[in-house]
């Protein structure tokens, strides 16, 4: 199978490369300098800056605590994890919505930290939760805190890559109340502050999908960068080729850094593993 994209630099960063951290409660291997870890080769892909792959034991989970200046976003794969906004108290929730939400799988709870939010992430169930957590760099500095939550179809997600998160439509020169209407790019997917597209799927054995770079989404269309993601949900026997190549086969854990591609771009994702991949995809500027 030849390469369809022969301009695009495609390099493999395998799971055992990450930061890894096990503190007991929190499992967590790091794609990108974070906390304890650190590596000046791995700071950020354009405006992605944080993908921290964790498992959180039950009962266990984030205390209240401060973010700014980032837009924050956690996708579940498995198990429960509860948002709080630091004014909720556990008890006085009420209904679900964008303040508190008990997140499952295919659930995305989403955070603009901006001028300074505080909030929790606990496991208040039995059973381990394992979720992506995922940091871009805003398009600018002391915005107003939001957060967004919504579910996003395991069925659509198996029959081509769903996008999840796209700019807001406004751009950066967003009105107060353009920021209150919160529109999307992307219809159906949560905006987010960033010239930044998430994709997610779930690609079935010997089955193919293709991720057009920009998603028709954004307004940087040169130089590109596009970080592909595999989760570990299947016991490591799910595997993905990229583009063809043979020297980009990528397994659970692993990721991949594509530069130099464009908006537009064809991507193409063959899984050929023993099960299916659930892979994700991280289009940035």
């Amino acid at each position: 199978m030849s390469k369809a994209l022969s301009h695009a630099k495609i390099v493999p960063r395998r799971s055992t490369e990450r930061g890894h951290a096990d503190h007991g409660w929190l499992n967590s291997y790091h794609t990108f300098s974070f906390a304890g870890y650190y590596d000046p080769k791995f700071q950020n892909f354009g405006s992605l800056r944080v993908l921290n792959e964790d498992r959180v034991a039950g009962g266990s989970g984030f205390p209240t605590h401060p973010h700014r200046d980032a837009e924050i976003f956690s996708y579940i794969l498995n198990g429960e994890l509860t948002h709080r906004d630091s004014m909720i108290k556990k008890g006085s929730e009420g209904t679900q919505g964008d303040d508190f939400f008990r997140m499952k799988r295919n659930d995305v709870q989403f955070t603009t930290g901006g001028r300074g939010i505080a909030h929790s992430e606990q496991n208040e169930s039995d059973e381990e939760v394992h979720f992506l957590q995922i940091w871009a760099l805003p398009w600018s500095r002391g915005l107003t805190p939001r957060y967004h939550t919504k579910t996003f179809s395991e069925e659509a997600k198996r029959s081509a890559f769903l996008p999840i998160l796209s700019p807001l439509k406004a751009g950066p020169g967003a009105s107060e109340a353009e920021e209150k209407a919160a529109e999307p790019t992307l219809e159906n997917t949560i905006p987010i502050h960033a010239d930044f597209v998430m994709g997610a799927g779930i690609i079935g054995v010997d089955k193919r999908f293709k991720w057009t770079v920009g998603a028709d989404a954004v307004k940087k269309t040169t130089g590109r960068n596009v970080y592909i993601h595999v989760p570990m949900t299947k016991n490591g026997n799910a595997k993905i080729r990229l583009d063809g190549r043979e020297d980009a086969v990528i397994g659970e854990g692993d990721g991949a850094f594509v530069s130099n591609v464009n908006a537009g771009d064809v991507l193409s994702f063959e899984s050929i593993g023993e099960a299916e991949a659930e892979v994700v995809v991280l289009d940035s500027d």
